[in-house]
Parts: C-alpha cells; structure tokens; sequence
C-alpha cells in the first residue's frame, strides 16, 4: 500500500531505488516528494523509478518535481516514471515529458528497462 504524497515511500530493488506516492501530487504535497527524491538521489542508486500507480491527480508542480529529478539523475543514474491512467499518464503526454524521460505503464516495466543500463 502506498501512502499519500505527504509521505512518499521508498524500497529498493537491488541497486535500483522506487519512491511510491498515491493520491494528489499538487503545490501542496509536491515538496514532501522532492525531498525524498533529493535524499534518494544522495544515496546514489543505479537507477531511480518514481512510481505514480496510486496517485489519482497530478498537477503542474509535481509535474516540476519529476523534471527536476530526472535533470538530478541524469547521466549517472537511470530514470523513469510509471504512470498509466488520465490522472498521470496523459497530463504528462500532454505537456511533452514523455519525450523528456521514460513514461512507463508499469513498475515491472521500468525496472526492466532500466535493468538493461544497470
């Protein structure tokens, strides 16, 4: 179970690190998650996956912090996202980050892709 963007949560699989958040990643909540991609991205990971499958809304903040991580972790670290749903996936379609970092349906799918780098 996933807790709220209050308080991502992260677990690691192998050398590749997965923060989880559900519900709204708005101006409000978006912090909290940047801090702990922040602290993740210290530790440094092979990979790092921010899971999105629970969360219902994603505003244009949480939107920045995604950005800001992937521009943290790039080229040394592997990046991806998984979002599959119109509260996630298609606002990031829509503003383009799809073509900025790897938009995936599932966890197991990112992990597998990133996998292949690490």
């Amino acid at each position: 179970m996933a807790l709220d963007a209050y308080d991502p949560r992260l677990h690691w699989l192998g050398e590749i690190a997965v923060v989880s958040a559900s519900g709204a990643l708005d101006l409000l909540t978006s912090p909290r998650l940047g801090q702990v991609l922040t602290s993740t991205l210290e530790q440094r990971p092979a990979a790092l996956v921010v899971d999105l499958t629970d969360l219902n809304f994603l505003g244009s903040a949480g939107m920045q912090v995604l950005v800001d991580a992937y521009e943290a972790a790039t080229p040394d670290i592997g990046f991806a996202v998984v979002a599959d749903g119109p509260g996630t996936s298609r606002p990031l379609k829509l503003i383009g980050l799809t073509e900025i970092f790897d938009v995936v349906p599932t966890l197991q799918g990112a992990v597998d892709r990133l996998s292949r780098g690490v």
